[in-house]
């Protein structure tokens, strides 16, 4: 199969823009728990905020950009950690009229001032005075007519609440003439990528994409997105796939928190309670490494070992049986699994809240052991797959129709088409139509078709497997060509290993660097008896410690066994990065190989001698 699409389920005529989704939900729900923000009260950390209130602070926000002076399609730029306030800064700038354009709260102040150059920036706001200052001081450095940066530190001045002091003259007609100003086919934003293998390029998504997506993706996933449930949203809202979220969540009336620090997610779910998570695979990886080291300081290391080979036996059987075949009764692994249950898998359940129903993963490769584990433990994981030019999701499994391995069929209103190259393109209601600079549109379509630059294959249901980056394939001296995902995404299942990095190109065989995760690695360490030194930035630097390549011998030993012979690699090192370098890793933690490769330049050199 070469193609393969899924009609839309949603009809966008009712709406103009994005903003309708708010309007709709407070005419249907004004009093239903929108949000939980959390507070200083210990008795009742989280504060509930009814759709009404939302809409009242989205409202009054918006009344002062225009008091202010934005116009109908000037760019505001928002730089902040994930919370409460990133939301009503969105909707608010888009009651203005105004083009959203997001800014990493971790990027460097040269990528503030490209953004705000790039995109035209009129008014900023900043997260707290340190992000307003950055924003302050780019916009200083540009030619056009800047309104300024505000922040949402409510200790600072020039903040959001002034600037809702500055709104009040403003009337609801004034508003809701530039409310209703822009239409479906409008930018709604502009989000720069991050850059894993060139320079950031301005995406530019219209109110027609946002709606598409959310509208559709709340359709065909209303049992697990709607009313009952509420989740906790930890990734950068900066992210294409974030801002989704809380716009599905937000039309369909599902409770949201946010945090800001994912450090602390763990210790929150306790009192959130959430139904469904949105997580990248290390959070599920770490959770299942917490659970064995557990297992292991009680010295049930054997135990663990078939718990977890139970609950993927288990997760298998759950898979076969949504695909409808007939399975036979298997008395022993339903004792197994019943015994582990009340051994590890309830409270594991537990520690994620004890309601969550499902996890939709997404950001890179799952693997499929690891979804098969969290499925056999009864928290089954949906995978997904998507692009910023896609406005996010483009394919997905769906709840009964999971399969481990794949990333699942085309969304709803979206097509997926296999290139002669093996290339994944995309067309569809998500799909953006260009990016700001028209420069960057060359090579970017065929006819018709986004190129994601990924790999894949479509399997005979339609559903999506994919193989890797296409300017990440190795062709060694021998001629051979080589996709490294498989092999690294294996490695990395290791609780030790945050990436696996393999190289070649040009070279006789094949070699790795595997970049440490350095919490894991520095507990196992202690545990192991053993010393190792932290990384400065921004150093890529070799750790021989003979126990630790004794350890990933093991990884890579069960990664080469996964892959033919010329695809495994002969030799490796072991490398400490500084993996909050921005320059090293994006802010959605994508490794940038080029510069891992080119820092690390004679550890790889060395590998060839």
């Amino acid at each position: 199969m070469i193609e393969s699409s899924t009609p839309p389920l949603a009809d966008l005529d009712g709406y103009r823009n994005v903003t309708d989704l708010l309007v709709a939900r407070v005419t249907s729900a004004p009093d239903h728990v929108a949000f939980e923000v959390a507070g200083a009260d210990a008795a009742a950390p989280w504060r509930p905020i009814t759709t009404r209130e939302f809409s009242d602070r989205v409202r009054a926000l918006a009344k002062g950009f225009i008091a202010e002076g934005i116009q109908a399609g000037d760019p505001i730029a928002i730089m902040a950690p994930t919370r409460y306030e990133w939301a009503v800064a969105d909707l608010a700038s888009w009651f203005a009229g105004a083009v959203v354009v997001p800014i990493y709260e971790t990027s460097s102040p040269s990528q503030v001032d490209a953004i705000i150059a790039d995109a035209g920036v009129r008014l900023a706001i900043g997260g707290t005075t340190e992000h307003a200052a950055l924003l302050q001081a780019a916009l200083a450095k540009t030619d056009a007519g800047t309104l300024g940066a505000w922040t949402m530190d409510a200790a600072a001045s020039g903040t959001l609440t002034d600037l809702v002091a500055r709104g009040v003259a403003v009337t609801d007609d004034e508003l809701e003439a530039r409310r209703s100003s822009a239409s479906q086919d409008d930018a709604a934003t502009i989000v720069y990528t991050s850059g894993t293998t060139g320079e950031p390029k301005g995406v530019v998504l219209t109110h027609r994409n946002f709606l598409g997506q959310v509208l559709n993706i709340a359709a065909a996933y209303h049992e697990i997105v709607n009313e009952s449930g509420n989740t906790v949203i930890f990734l950068p809202l900066a992210h294409v796939l974030a801002r989704g979220l809380q716009l599905i969540c937000l039309a369909s009336g599902m409770r949201i928190a946010h945090l800001s620090d994912p450090s602390t997610v763990v210790a929150t779910l306790d009192t959130l309670r959430p139904t469904f998570l949105v997580v990248v695979p290390r959070v599920l990886q770490k959770i299942q490494a917490a659970a064995a080291d557990k297992a292991a300081e009680k010295k049930l290391s054997a135990v663990w070992a078939k718990a977890r080979s139970t609950a993927i036996a288990w997760g298998i059987r759950a898979e076969r049986m949504d695909a409808g075949r007939r399975i036979p009764k298997d008395l022993g692994l339903t004792l197994r699994h019943r015994f582990f249950d009340a051994l590890f898998y309830r409270r594991l359940r537990t520690v994620m809240g004890g309601r969550v129903g499902y996890i939709l993963s997404g950001g890179a490769a799952l693997e499929s052991d690891l979804s098969l584990f969290f499925r056999g433990i009864g928290v089954p994981v949906i995978e997904g797959y998507g692009l910023t030019e896609t406005t996010a999701p483009l394919t997905g499994n769906l709840p009964g129709r999971i399969a481990s391995g794949s990333v699942g069929s085309p969304l709803p209103g979206l097509t997926v088409r296999i290139s002669d190259a093996g290339e994944v393109l995309a067309r569809g209601i998500g799909v953006f139509g260009g990016y700001r600079n028209p420069a960057h549109d060359e090579g970017a379509f065929v006819d018709g078709f986004f190129r994601t630059g990924d790999l894949g294959r479509l399997d005979d249901q339609g559903r999506l497997i994919l193989d890797g980056r296409l300017k990440d394939v190795i062709v060694t001296s021998n001629g051979k060509t080589i996709v490294p995902t498989r092999w690294e995404s294996a490695v990395e299942a290791d609780p030790l290993v945050s990436h696996a990095v393999m190289v070649g190109e040009g070279k006789p065989y094949l070699s790795a660097l595997l970049v440490l995760d350095p919490e894991q690695t520095l507990a196992w360490a202690a545990a192991a008896g053993t010393s190792i030194p932290a990384v400065t930035q921004p150093d890529i630097r070799e750790i021989t410690d003979p126990a630790l390549r004794a350890h990933l011998q093991r990884a890579v030993d069960a990664a080469n066994a996964l892959v033919a012979r010329s695809e495994q690699v002969r030799r490796f090192s072991v490398v400490f990065a500084d993996l909050e370098d921005r320059g090293l890793v994006t802010p959605t933690m994508k490794l940038k190989r080029s510069v891992v490769l080119d820092r690390a330049g004679a550890t790889v050199e060395d590998l060839y001698l």
